[in-house]
């Protein structure tokens, strides 16, 4: 257990002792990111076709993921309605223009364009194809390493988090009623509890749970992390106009990871300004708690 923990903590660990002030070499350092991610996607979209009774296999991803989702979402839902009834957070602030959700969600759409891609090569059965798993494992532990070298150099200082007590408020109660859900996810497909509780853990970041859960229990409930996460970023980018003006506290929450980077930019135009310093901090917190509890979980 503790020697997988080990595997998938230490070079994200590592990523994060390293100092990064030359804006170039950040650029580069994103730029590897999202390449890795897509690399990763597509050795996994491979991984799925070399799977034993395949037809049966992807009904069974689907039915794990829609489950899956359905009960964070709830969960989260329901404990960040309560949250915004005990501790309302008002503003005066008037939407503005918002950018094309539809160009948003197809910029999500690609990542599973890039698996489907993945999937079809592998359909093809060539030899060589079958050290994927392999080629999977490096590139997540350079991942890791890349995904904690921008949380280090990510600008948030410990005492921005922990002024910010809205965005922390939101982050923790996302991350316990997520779990929650998972649990009871885990329970109603009849899975072990620490799968569940695994497959939650991913808040919406959906490039990093399909690949650390594909490594750990193989394609199929990775895959399943993966559009369980993707899920709840597509509906976010759909919501987030509605419910800001009824619970801004559920607008932010249901971003999960993601307020920081895809869906900050929805939610500043639906939230005003003042919604930027709790979405980055909810989504910082839930991106550095994410990796922790998959590796626990995953061990």
């Amino acid at each position: 257990m503790y020697s997988g923990l080990l595997i998938i903590l230490l070079p994200l660990i590592a990523g994060y002792l390293i100092p990064l002030k030359n804006r170039p070499l950040l650029h580069i350092v994103n730029q590897l990111l999202s390449w890795m991610v897509y690399v990763i996607l597509f050795i996994m979209g491979i991984s799925l076709a070399f799977l034993d009774n395949l037809s049966a296999n992807l009904l069974l991803i689907f039915k794990y993921a829609a489950v899956c989702f359905l009960c964070i979402f709830v969960m989260n839902y329901a404990a960040l309605w309560l949250l915004e009834r005990r501790r309302p957070w008002k503003s005066e602030h008037k939407q503005e223009k918002l950018p094309s959700r539809i160009h948003m969600a197809l910029e999500s759409l690609k990542l599973c364009g890039v698996v489907i891609g993945g999937f079809a090569l592998g359909l093809t059965q060539w030899h060589w194809l079958t050290f994927a798993s392999q080629a999977s494992e490096i590139a997540l532990l350079f991942l890791l390493a890349l995904v904690g070298i921008q949380l280090r150099n990510s600008s948030m200082t410990l005492r921005q988090i922990i002024l910010n007590r809205r965005g922390m408020m939101v982050g923790m109660v996302v991350a316990v009623s997520a779990l929650a859900g998972g649990a009871i996810a885990a329970l109603l497909l009849g899975l072990p509890l620490k799968t569940g509780l695994a497959l939650a853990s991913g808040y919406g970041w959906y490039s990093l749970s399909g690949i650390v859960l594909t490594d750990s229990f193989g394609p199929v409930i990775g895959s399943a992390a993966f559009f369980n996460d993707l899920a709840r970023e597509l509906c976010a980018i759909m919501l987030i106009p509605t419910l800001v003006r009824t619970s801004r506290s559920t607008a932010l929450g249901l971003c999960g990871a993601t307020s920081m980077d895809f869906t900050l930019p929805v939610l500043q135009r639906s939230g005003g300004l003042d919604m930027v310093p709790p979405a980055v901090v909810h989504g910082f917190v839930l991106s550095l708690i994410a990796p922790v509890l998959m590796a626990f979980f995953s061990a």
